[in-house]
């Protein structure tokens, strides 16, 4: 049945906390208030002693998180905007991702963190940020950005059962898009991406509520345009991403995070290291602070307008 990005994750966290003893969620408002935007509505009062309300201190909350997953406990941590995870960079940068490495295997950090992720909102500067760049340049953390609800519940399952911190980060504005989401518990591959659309003539790798930004783009458009979604962007499945570039010959990347040092440069040296000699191109956020103002707010993004005429640009004959 559909069901919401945020009923497919408040399902699977249920499942999960039903299944995984040693599985807990905490994080700030998470319990009785049902989290900053419900993702965790009415957990408490089925676990009472597994969601778990906390101060304001996400460095804290992050640390109690670590040592709890060194200890066999399976952490699933909601940061409330993914801003906020800069308070805690020292205990996911320099701790959770290193310990498996400078304890050579000893260890492990099955820590989750969830964090809702970038513009739409009109929540302005210091809410509306997308961070997946930073982290993807760091070892030994794993993150992704599920851009649908069934996406969303299936990487989260995979996420709490793998033995790595995994960062998510949830596209805010997706939260009430809906789409089929299976009742039982799957899994959604972390490290895999996956074909949106099949084409032939052009595709669109894209990250996040970018994947719905494109699905309506091609809508408006008579050539045949592959979309694909990396879900996973460290590490990267950067083979099926050469796959669709060489089949098609033409790439355009499309992220909302800040374009500049972004992940899809990343993406357009490993095609070019891969050997793609086609045309390609990319749009991300502008090099500015989110504004509030929403007709600010949205053209600080990539709109269908500047896609359109990007894929006018790549499909044209030189």
């Amino acid at each position: 049945m559909n069901k919401t990005y945020l009923q497919a994750l408040n399902e699977g966290l249920r499942q999960l906390l039903t299944t995984m003893p040693e599985a807990y969620i905490l994080g700030e408002d998470v319990g009785t208030y049902g989290g900053g935007f419900g993702v965790t509505k009415g957990l408490v009062a089925d676990f009472p002693d597994r969601v778990l309300d906390t101060p304001i201190s996400e460095a804290a909350i992050t640390g109690v998180a670590t040592g709890s997953a060194l200890l066999g406990k399976r952490p699933i941590l909601e940061i409330q905007f993914s801003d906020f995870l800069t308070v805690a960079i020292d205990q996911i940068v320099n701790e959770a991702s290193k310990i498996h490495f400078l304890s050579n295997g000893q260890q492990s950090v099955p820590m989750v963190i969830r964090a809702a992720s970038g513009s739409g909102t009109g929540a302005s500067a210091q809410h509306s940020q997308s961070f997946e760049n930073w982290f993807s340049h760091v070892p030994g953390l794993i993150v992704a950005m599920p851009a649908n609800a069934y996406d969303a519940k299936g990487i989260l399952v995979s996420a709490v059962r793998n033995n790595n911190p995994v960062l998510i980060f949830e596209p805010k504005s997706l939260y009430k898009t809906s789409a089929h989401v299976p009742d039982e518990l799957y899994e959604v591959p972390l490290g895999q991406a996956k074909t949106v659309v099949s084409g032939d003539d052009l595709t669109i790798i894209a990250i996040g509520r970018m994947v719905e930004v494109a699905k309506k783009v091609v809508e408006k458009v008579s050539c045949s345009i592959e979309i694909v979604d990396p879900i996973t962007i460290s590490p990267l499945d950067i083979g099926t991403l050469v796959s669709s570039a060489k089949k098609t010959g033409r790439v355009l990347i499309l992220t909302e995070a800040t374009k500049q040092s972004g992940i899809s440069a990343e993406i357009l040296a490993q095609l070019i290291e891969a050997g793609f000699s086609g045309k390609i191109k990319r749009l991300g956020g502008k090099f500015m602070p989110i504004s509030a103002a929403k007709f600010v707010e949205l053209g600080q993004v990539p709109t269908e307008i500047e896609i359109l005429e990007t894929i006018d640009t790549l499909l044209r004959d030189d």
